[in-house]
């Protein structure tokens, strides 16, 4: 399909790359333009292990929330959702437990709105204008609220966002205010891109998506800094891992080197 066949919205600037449609076509998809291609190509030349990274970080989406709904969860959270795929969360889920409840939170009006047209005829699902950075914002939302009961165990799913968001902003203090607004039993599932394999690949990856996002700010971190994110928090085998040694569906898919670096883990609210 062309460019033009596709039809942007109004007001939609589709000169300007954008993470969402750049990770769409990481994954192969169509909804995606030129100044995304030529970005995304641009980070592949860098380091062409990315689109494996993003294929991978979809298959943990899969697997922890197939994990989480075995756990009893029945109500999530996803912050810093991206373009819907073939096998998003509330998919996953309700194959499992068909009134799970999920809310999609993002900022990107692109993400907004094929979420939006894509949710429409599901009545477990909403979509809900915010970002980890305003988690007072996001937990009295009324959208939010019309699905999730915030006085029962939830899933909060952050895979993507916060390795955009340098230390400057203080996410950790976001995530943080998260964890003690919900009841204990709640589970957290982070994700985060490291560079402790790849600190050659760090400064021009690094460069590339500050000019994407417009930000001059470093957002890069080593897996000690995102082990943070879980403070106060109970991590579940097998801790915070490269994401495909995360309960892999294939164990013999985890043999020998790891040649991507996406980090991420679950971990439980407890009582203590």
């Amino acid at each position: 399909m062309s460019d033009a066949s596709r039809r942007p919205g109004a007001g939609l600037d589709t000169s300007v790359p954008n993470i969402a449609r750049m990770n769409n076509y990481f994954l192969g998809g169509k909804d995606n333009f030129a100044a995304d291609r030529k970005a995304a190509e641009e980070v592949l030349a860098v380091a062409p292990e990315v689109r494996a990274m993003t294929h991978e970080a979809q298959a943990f989406l899969g697997r922890i929330t197939r994990y989480l709904v075995e756990q009893g969860m029945t109500q999530f959270v996803v912050i810093g959702s991206g373009l819907p795929s073939q096998r998003n969360v509330h998919q996953v889920a309700q194959e499992i437990v068909p009134e799970t409840r999920v809310v999609y939170v993002s900022n990107d009006p692109v993400v907004l709105s094929h979420a939006r047209a894509t949710l429409a005829t599901n009545p477990y699902t909403g979509v809900v204008d915010g970002d980890v950075m305003h988690p007072g914002e996001l937990l009295t939302d009324p959208e939010l609220l019309r699905l999730i009961d915030l006085d029962v165990p939830v899933a909060v799913l952050i895979l993507s966002a916060l390795q955009f968001i340098p230390d400057e902003d203080d996410p950790h203090k976001s995530v943080a205010v998260l964890r003690d607004a919900v009841p204990v039993g709640s589970h957290f599932a982070i994700g985060h891109v490291v560079f402790d394999t790849r600190p050659e690949a760090q400064g021009p990856l690094v460069e590339i998506f500050q000019r994407v996002l417009g930000r001059g700010e470093d957002a890069s971190r080593r897996s000690e800094q995102v082990l943070r994110f879980f403070d106060g928090l109970d991590l579940v085998d097998p801790g915070l891992v490269y994401v495909r040694h995360w309960h892999p569906d294939n164990p013999l898919a985890t043999q020998g080197r790891d040649r991507t670096w996406t980090m991420g883990g679950v971990a439980r609210k407890s009582g203590s």
